[in-house]
Order: structure tokens, then C-alpha cells, then sequence
């Protein structure tokens, strides 16, 4: 499973984000992380899209996303056991 995290820098609540679901990382759950900084990613829709959205979680970026400003532990073990 992979996850995509859109992110800024400075923000806390995207470090809460990513701390909260590396705790769900275990050897039965293994899982990947991308964080995007949307400000450094130099990409305009990217920014506009997710600018006062961050973080941001998706575990596929062509479907929903799975939460954001705060993780949503249950849809992201939901997210998980769909992969397995």
C-alpha cells in the first residue's frame, strides 16, 4: 500500500497527520509514504487545489480522499485491509 500526504512545511497539522499514520505502519500492515510539500512541488494546480486543504491523505490519487486536516484512523485500516 502507498500513501500520498499533501503537505506544507511549516504546518503542524501535517506533522500530527504523518505521525498519526506511521503509528498504523506495522510488519503485518507495511505501507509507503509520499509527502508532497505542495509550496516546493512547483506545481500551480497542485497548490491551488490543496492550499488550504493540507494535510491531505490519499491512498490512490485518482479516488477520493481519505481525510484531511485530521486522520481518519478508520478509513485509512479500512484503506489497509482492502490491500491485503
Amino acid at each position: 500500500m502507498h500513501f500520498t500526504l499533501y503537505s506544507r512545511g511549516y504546518c503542524h497539522l501535517c506533522q500530527d497527520m504523518l505521525d498519526a499514520l506511521m503509528l498504523l505502519h506495522t510488519p503485518q500492515r507495511p505501507f509507503t509514504v509520499a509527502v508532497v510539500d505542495i509550496d516546493t512541488a512547483g506545481d500551480a494546480a497542485l497548490l491551488a487545489r490543496f492550499d488550504e486543504l493540507v494535510p491531505v491523505l490519499f491512498a490512490d490519487p485518482a479516488q477520493p480522499e481519505l481525510c484531511h486536516y485530521f486522520l481518519d484512523e478508520e478509513k485509512v485500516r479500512a484503506a489497509l485491509a482492502l490491500e491485503s
